[in-house]
């Protein structure tokens, strides 16, 4: 498997720009027999196991660790595996998804927006998911849906219920990459099942800092390849606390735009700062829809900066 290009590393919310996904990883023998046989699922379909003194390994645990907040000390990970993409059905799908990939880059001007994102489930659906594909849509464990098809998160926190106990007392998240494309906000409690027109290719909770991600069942075996699979414990008892149950979400006050731009006004340059607000002037003259404002926004100020600017705002979202 050949190493890939800057715009497709490892984002470690992943968000870690050192990390390449490279082929010159070797498979760890194990001395817990009875683990390397847990292993077997994963292994008879061309996922090879990562040493520990491996970089990926040593990035993904790290990361890994990190994003389960409060859950962090109580967690360990046992084992990580990594897609060898050695078979021909392996190599088949990683063609797949890059032509895929290809085809929204054209499709969003430039920008297929692939993500890192993960997935939880039980050993024997991530086994079926490495040997055949994904075959059914998800439902989250707790908290709201939002819409109907595949979920995965940005953070393993978020998706971390989803991972079901195995008869070792593990639990196992795959690590995947995402064609994301031109996104829509999905409403709790959606039973979309697909896109609400072409120009759009996946869901998302909330459009300028998502969650969750949703992938239509039409594009969940071309628009998600599963890069790495995390096999970790986590007592029981946390997973059923208040320090990792979602809730339903509920209606939010929201930032009057007026405000979010004189929040941004500390961030950004003030070239950047006047388009956004001719994007704005657009907005309220009925020139441009908010969906189109935005995906400019963000285009012009960048994720890094909104983020910073909703911890200042923790309890709100963006309103007009």
């Amino acid at each position: 498997m050949e190493q890939l290009r800057e715009e497709d590393q490892v984002s470690m919310t992943i968000e870690n720009p050192e990390m390449l996904l490279s082929s010159d990883s070797e498979a760890e023998s194990s001395s817990n027999p009875r683990l390397e046989h847990n292993f077997r699922l994963f292994k008879t379909n061309g996922m090879i196991k990562l040493e520990e003194n491996n970089k990926e390994h040593g990035l993904i645990k790290s990361g890994f660790i990190t994003c389960m907040g409060p859950l962090a000390k109580q967690v360990e990970v046992v084992a990580i595996h990594k897609n060898s993409c050695s078979t021909l059905l392996g190599k088949a799908r990683l063609e797949a998804f890059r032509i895929f990939s290809e085809a929204v880059r054209e499709k969003c001007n430039g920008n297929a927006n692939i993500k890192y994102a993960w997935f939880g489930s039980s050993k024997e659906e991530i086994g079926n998911i490495i040997s055949h594909g994904f075959s059914t849509t998800t439902e989250p464990k707790s908290g709201e849906c939002f819409g109907i098809g595949v979920y995965l998160y940005p953070a393993n926190f978020d998706g971390v219920l989803s991972a079901v106990e195995d008869e070792n007392g593990l639990r196992h998240m795959l690590l995947c990459r995402v064609i994301l494309g031109n996104t829509e906000e999905i409403a709790a409690g959606s039973t979309q099942s697909q896109p609400t027109s072409e120009e759009f290719d996946s869901g998302v909770d909330n459009i300028v800092a998502p969650t969750t991600y949703t992938i239509w069942a039409s594009h969940m075996n071309s628009h998600i390849f599963p890069n790495f699979l995390v096999s970790f414990r986590c007592p029981n008892y946390l997973l059923g606390s208040s320090k990792i149950r979602k809730v339903p979400l509920k209606p939010t006050p929201r930032i009057k735009f007026p405000d979010l731009l004189r929040a941004l006004s500390k961030f950004l340059h003030p070239s950047r700062m006047a388009s956004i607000s001719k994007y704005y002037e657009d907005f309220q003259r009925s020139k441009i829809t908010k969906l189109v404002l935005v995906r400019k926004l963000r285009q012009i100020a960048g994720d890094t900066s909104l983020r910073a600017v909703m911890k200042l705002y923790p309890h709100k979202d963006i309103g007009n």
